[in-house]
């Protein structure tokens, strides 16, 4: 049985965060932007360590598990 959940929550949480495309902190103009498609390096670096974060408690602490087979 292979183990599809870390796949899934990364693959979610990837799209989800990524910056611009839904919102955007910090924002060019405001702390939050909404659907701006612009991005900045400080706005990469806020979103990775958003990223870590829900991955971790996600993959360590919940142990979020799809088997499929």
């Amino acid at each position: 049985m292979a183990d599809w959940g870390p796949v899934v929550i990364a693959t979610v949480l990837f799209v989800l965060l990524t910056p611009g495309l839904l919102f955007q902190i910090p924002g060019r103009n405001r702390v939050v932007e909404f659907g701006n498609m612009q991005t900045s390096g400080a706005s990469i670096l806020v979103h990775s360590v958003i990223f870590f974060g829900l991955i971790t408690i996600f993959l360590i602490a919940i142990t979020v598990h799809i088997y499929t087979g």
